[in-house]
């Protein structure tokens, strides 16, 4: 699981962003694919797009979400695909994350973009999520290390943009 060079990982919310037409992330993509960064978009972040689509309650959320998933390829994201071996991996990280108390217990797609973010060996996840923003880092890169994944650290896009500035 070599890792290839400028990569990001994109969180669902990001691509939200993206599909509402937000500045920052119009910003963030632009900037970060003019300097040659591939992005990415793991699978379950995929498919909770699928399911807003198709569940939200709110018609609004549901445009959102079809933009987003009739745009991904015109702007440049990659979807991740995994193995089910890669698959078992991440519940495994998943429910080392829940035993940690590092995640609320709703919160199983979180811990899952965290491990498919490691398996595709991408060093950061890109989120605006709290819970991913505000999880401890040591505890986060021991869960890595226990079960023998790439550390992945979350981190805001707007932080991102200020750093290469």
């Amino acid at each position: 699981m070599a890792a290839q060079k400028k990569q990001l990982s994109l969180d669902t919310n990001l691509i939200l962003d993206l599909a509402g037409e937000k500045d920052f992330a119009r910003e963030f993509r632009e900037i970060f694919q003019g300097k040659g960064y591939t992005l990415v978009l793991p699978p379950t972040a995929a498919g909770e797009l699928h399911a807003i689509f198709k569940n939200a309650g709110r018609t609004a959320e549901r445009e959102l979400a079809r933009t987003a998933l009739t745009h991904l390829l015109q702007w440049g994201i990659r979807p991740l695909g995994l193995d089910s071996i890669a698959e078992a991996i991440c519940e495994q990280f998943v429910r080392g994350l829940f035993q940690k108390r590092l995640l609320p217990d709703d919160e199983v797609n979180d811990g899952l973009i965290l491990a498919e973010t490691s398996f595709a060996g991408i060093p950061l996840l890109v989120t605006s999520d709290r819970h991913l923003l505000d999880i401890d880092e040591d505890a986060l890169m021991l869960a890595f290390n226990e079960t023998d994944l790439s550390p992945v650290h979350p981190v805001h896009p707007k932080n991102l943009l200020r750093a290469l500035r």
